[in-house]
């Protein structure tokens, strides 16, 4: 059967699937320093209300994109942080590219000027992906965190809108 990709706003009984694919990247240990999932109360509250997709393959959830705030400061709110996360079994099938462009068309219709990604530099995928997007690498965030105490480094990308 053909594989047929849609890009939908994300609803709250999508959490379920949303949640295990996120499970599926913490057990990378190269997508998040997070180590378990939140609850969707605690999620729902920590990202932005709009700029919520997810990905369908025949009506099956297989990835999710959404914005976090990166500050509570006014000046700062055309800045949001992007997360992209894909189901293991998806991944290269072109999913994280469609839900970054929809999150990138949908940030700019809502004034965003900035997305920014925070990456750990062993993500290369994830690092490719936001730069064919147009994200651009603005520094790397030496020994910013420890996780299972190593410490680890993020590459911070950003991509400023051409439109705002």
């Amino acid at each position: 059967m053909d594989q047929i990709l849609t890009i939908d706003k994300m609803l709250p009984e999508d959490w379920n699937h949303v949640v295990n694919i996120y499970l599926e990247g913490i057990a990378t240990g190269n997508a998040t320093f997070q180590q378990a999932a939140p609850s969707w109360e605690e999620w729902d509250t920590n990202h932005l209300g709009r700029g919520r997709f997810v990905a369908r393959s025949n009506e099956h959830v297989v990835g999710w994109a959404a914005l976090t705030p990166v500050s509570s400061r006014c000046v700062y709110s055309g800045v949001a942080e992007v997360s992209v996360y894909v189901s293991s079994t998806q991944q290269g099938k072109g999913i994280g590219s469609s839900l970054l462009d929809r999150l990138i068309e949908s940030s700019e219709k809502e004034g965003i000027w900035t997305l920014q990604a925070g990456i750990f530099p062993e993500n290369k995928s994830s690092i490719a992906l936001h730069k064919k997007k147009g994200f651009r690498v603005v520094g790397v965030r030496e020994r910013i965190g420890k996780m299972n105490g190593v410490w680890r480094d993020v590459i911070l990308l950003e991509r400023r809108s051409e439109s705002i």
